[in-house]
């Protein structure tokens, strides 16, 4: 059975830090490209940031960089993402993806974990 189950989130006053985790279970963690996407109120989901299981490359949405760190451990099969300078904008739930492509796209998701920015 997949798992995904995203932990860590929590409310923070702007300019803190919080660390997100997601941990994997059911599939072969290190096959797959990891990434943090957000969904806030009213808007679509949108990546914040992806990490490749070769070379454990990184991507970032624009808005995030230089302030948010994803990393993943292959041998504990999670993903997580500092979040440092936090700010009301990135009042959001965020949700951990796991994604292969291998002949066809395999990809599963988290239920998500809500981060909330306020003073």
């Amino acid at each position: 059975q997949v798992q995904l189950v995203e932990s860590g989130g929590g409310l923070v006053q702007p300019g803190g830090s919080l660390r997100l985790s997601c941990a994997a279970s059911g599939f072969t963690f290190s096959s797959y490209i990891m990434s943090w996407y957000r969904q806030a109120p009213g808007k679509e989901r949108e990546l914040v940031a992806r990490i490749a299981n070769i070379d454990s490359s990184t991507n970032y949405a624009d808005s995030v960089k230089g302030r948010f760190t994803i990393s993943r451990d292959n041998a504990k099969s999670t993903v997580y993402l500092q979040m440092n300078d936090l700010k009301p904008e990135d009042t959001a739930v965020y949700y951990c993806n796991a994604v292969r492509y291998v002949w066809s796209k395999t990809d599963y998701w988290g239920q998500g974990t809500q981060v909330t920015v306020s003073s």
